[in-house]
Parts: C-alpha cells; sequence; structure tokens
C-alpha cells in the first residue's frame, strides 16, 4: 500500500506533464477559435451587404469553417497567435517590389537559432573546464551523444573516407531541424519545417554541397561522364536528360518528406480537437478527440526525432554517393572504349 501511495503522485506527474501542452497548443486553439469565430461571423452577416445571385435569391456570407481556422494556424502569416490572450502582428517590410516580411516562421527560425548558439555555447565552456578524469553530465552528456551518434552511424558510415569536412553541415542540419519539430509542438509555438520554403532551402544546401563533393572527388571530367551513365554514345540524347533530371530528385525529395511530415502530424491533431466541437459533445472529447490526440501528439515526439535523422542521413548518403570512387575506374574505362 505504501509503494501505491508513492507512485500515484509520480504517475499523475506524468500524466499532467503529457496532457498540459496538448490542451495548451491544442484546445487553446480550437477553443479560442469556437468562440471568437461565430461573433466575428454575425458581425460581419450584420455588416456585410446581402449578394443577390442569378436567380434573385439574397445569400448571405458564408461563415469561416475548422479547415479554416486549421490552415490559419498551420500556413505561414505576420500573425503571431496567443489564445486566449491575444495576437500580435508582425511587420510588414517590403523592399523594391519584394516582400520580405517578418512571419511567425521567420521568428521561429530566429529563436531556433539562438537556442542552439546558447546550448553550444555552454556545452563547449563546460568542456573546456572538464579535465580527463571527468565524464560529462546532463545536458553535456545528452549533447555528446547525439554528436556521436551523428559522427559514427550517419556521417563516417555513409561518407567513408574524409567525412570530417563534412560533419559540421551534418550536426548543424540535424540540430536546426530537430529543434524546429520540437518548438512546433510547444504551446504557442510554429513548425518552420512545416514551411515548404524552409525545407527547399535547406535541400539546396544539401545539392550544393553534393554537387561540390562530386567535382572535388572526380573532377570535370568524370563529373560530366558520370552524366552519361557510361553507355554507348548513341544513347547518350536518353542517359544525360535522365541523370540531369536525377541530379534534383534527390533534393525534391527531402523537400517533400520532411516538409509533408511535419505539416500533416499537425493538421491531425488539430482536426482531432475540432471534431469534439464541430460536434458539440463532451462524450466525443473525452472518448476520441483527446485520448487520439495524446496518441498523435506522442507520435510526433518520435517523429520530430525521426525526420532530422532522416534528413541528416540522407544528406550524408547523397555526399557520399557523389564522391565515391568505387567503380570509378571501370566507368571512366568503359567511356573511352565506346
Amino acid at each position: 500500500m505504501k509503494r501505491i501511495n508513492v507512485l500515484q503522485p509520480k504517475a499523475l506527474l506524468k500524466v499532467i506533464a503529457v496532457l498540459v501542452p496538448l490542451l495548451l497548443n491544442g484546445y487553446g486553439i480550437a477553443a479560442a477559435s469556437a468562440e471568437q469565430l461565430p461573433s466575428v461571423s454575425r458581425n460581419e452577416v450584420a455588416a456585410a451587404p446581402a449578394v443577390e445571385t442569378a436567380h434573385g435569391a439574397v445569400a448571405a456570407p458564408e461563415e469561416e469553417k475548422a479547415g479554416d481556422v486549421i490552415m490559419h494556424h498551420i500556413l505561414n502569416n505576420r500573425e503571431f497567435a496567443f489564445p486566449p490572450f491575444g495576437s500580435v502582428e508582425l511587420p510588414e517590410i517590403k523592399v523594391g517590389g519584394f516582400d520580405i516580411s517578418i512571419t511567425k516562421h521567420v521568428v521561429m527560425l530566429w529563436v531556433v537559432s539562438a537556442i542552439l548558439v546558447v546550448i553550444f555555447s555552454i556545452v563547449g565552456g563546460k568542456y573546456k573546464k572538464m579535465n580527463a578524469r571527468q565524464a560529462p553530465r546532463g545536458l553535456v552528456n545528452a549533447m555528446e551523444a547525439l554528436v556521436e551518434f551523428i559522427r559514427t552511424d550517419v556521417a563516417k558510415a555513409n561518407i567513408g573516407k574524409g567525412y570530417e569536412k563534412y560533419l559540421t553541415y551534418l550536426l548543424t542540419v540535424f540540430f536546426f531541424i530537430l529543434l524546429c519539430n520540437l518548438l512546433g509542438l510547444v504551446p504557442y509555438g510554429a513548425t518552420a519545417t512545416g514551411n515548404i520554403n524552409v525545407t527547399l532551402t535547406l535541400a539546396t544546401f544539401t545539392f550544393f554541397l553534393t554537387q561540390m563533393a562530386a567535382l572535388k572527388a572526380h573532377g570535370i571530367k568524370g563529373y560530366l561522364a558520370h552524366l552519361t551513365g557510361g553507355t554507348h554514345p548513341a544513347l547518350w540524347i536518353i542517359m544525360i536528360p535522365i541523370e540531369f533530371i536525377g541530379l534534383f530528385t534527390k533534393p525534391v525529395a527531402l523537400t517533400i518528406r520532411l516538409f509533408a511530415n511535419m505539416t500533416a502530424g499537425h493538421i491531425v491533431i488539430l482536426s482531432l480537437i475540432f471534431i469534439s466541437f464541430i460536434l458539440k459533445s463532451y462524450i466525443v472529447a473525452v472518448v476520441m478527440s483527446v485520448p487520439f490526440s495524446i496518441f498523435i501528439y506522442l507520435l510526433e515526439l518520435f517523429v520530430a526525432f525521426l525526420q532530422a535523422f532522416i534528413f541528416t542521413m540522407l544528406s550524408a548518403l547523397f555526399i557520399g554517393l557523389a564522391s565515391a570512387h568505387e567503380g570509378h575506374e571501370e566507368h571512366e574505362a568503359g567511356v573511352a572504349t565506346h
């Protein structure tokens, strides 16, 4: 009996730790939207002029739907919402006809960058103070484990000799994507990796680094020879376009995979939460919305780490394949023979 009494508070704290972020992040948005949208819609209906249809009937303006609210919180915009406390309008900046306004995803990129600088400054400072007999603890130990994992099982395993040159980029990409994914699950946060412009930029960095690795490893002659696929010159008219398109399919795959996975999870969570508001049923909320939302939320924590690892691993794999020398001599010999 004593053991049960001791464990009950701990179990209760674990349940609260899971529920509070979910309820703040999901139900805060849904509740604020459910309360605000009807009033806004009524005001709009009262103020907006009636629209006459082709048959002479008068159509009232449509109310904003749950899907519109979900997409408003998923997509990038200049409004940082803090329901039920209000929202902050971010500044609009246009230079020479180009819109370079500060959006919520831009703010999240700045926050992620600042957090990473602070974390690794602390970790680096503690490492400098450690001697050979001291073992890392806490945050330092966690960072060391992640860095060693990326170094050994990702960079060295996929790139091989000379992996050290690309390790800095791979570590930066991994921790940047990981923190972006995790901050998207924090109440009032936004997932910057759910913006296709962010994922496209990261994939572009990988693309140029891959091409630079290929040029450095094989030279211009070997790089161009790779575009022929080692086939007979008569087939070059087919192979060269295929190989050229293949250069761009890899960064496109990186872009879509990360963007789609991070966006889909948040849409599912908000959709499950909104079901209870649409049906106006506490039973649906208790039986389906909350349990399934918690499950997807926990799954998203796993996906946050998984997608950061997959992007980093594929980047290392593409670099390793581009700079690999295995079979290159036979490939050049075959081209010379033809």
